[in-house]
């Protein structure tokens, strides 16, 4: 960064969270924004322990995600229950690999990708490093965007549930995971949320 560059903190100036106003803040830590009435600060209140706190539990509702059935299908008086990943290895042995990638990527990869990046964001702004904190911001915005695709597993069970029911034949119907998975995507969106990006920067200067 530029010596010569001044950041919004030292001239005493904060950004609404809520409306995005630039608000003098009077040599105050905290102040009301008088566009939209939301409390301003420079910093988000306790960023990074919170942060940490809903992403660990993501990752420990992880584990039943992934290990409890995510469906329940009944035909015939003969009820199965499967996982996120014998849901994929179905419909690999039965030949439909692009949907089987998508769920496998959507459901599997993309959770623990996104929980994986935030705790390495999490970390190097602990340490208050100066390594990578461009290629940090894009990474926090990325998982920003990516995060509404993991509800799709989510999605796909409703659909079906909401559409096979056909009595005594079959029918079909959400598995505990669906309550532990849905549980991982909310906590990683909150983690997201709690984590102010503007600490990359500034804790290093």
């Amino acid at each position: 960064m530029a010596s010569n560059v001044r950041s919004a903190i030292t001239l005493g100036v904060a950004g609404c969270h809520t409306c995005g106003l630039a608000v003098h803040m009077r040599n105050r830590a905290e102040i009301e924004c008088p566009r939209c009435g939301a409390e301003v600060h420079y910093r988000k209140h306790d960023s990074i322990n919170r942060a940490w706190a809903f992403l660990i539990a993501a990752f420990v509702m992880y584990i039943p995600a992934n290990t409890e059935p995510m469906m329940r299908t009944t035909s015939l008086g003969s009820t199965s229950a499967d996982t996120i990943l014998e849901g994929v290895i179905y419909f690999l042995s039965h030949g439909d690999w692009p949907l089987a990638l998508v769920i496998f990527a959507a459901s599997v990869m993309l959770p623990l990708l996104k929980m994986i990046a935030i705790a390495y964001i999490l970390i190097l702004t602990q340490r208050a490093s100066s390594e990578r904190q461009t290629e940090r911001t894009n990474l926090y915005k990325i998982a920003e965007i990516l995060g509404k695709w993991s509800m799709l597993d989510i999605f796909v069970v409703g659909l079906m549930a909401g559409l096979v029911q056909l009595g005594a034949l079959t029918t079909i119907a959400p598995g505990p995971a669906c309550i532990a998975f849905a549980g991982v995507v909310i906590l990683t969106m909150l983690a997201e949320m709690a984590f102010d990006p503007k600490l990359i920067w500034d804790r290093v200067e």
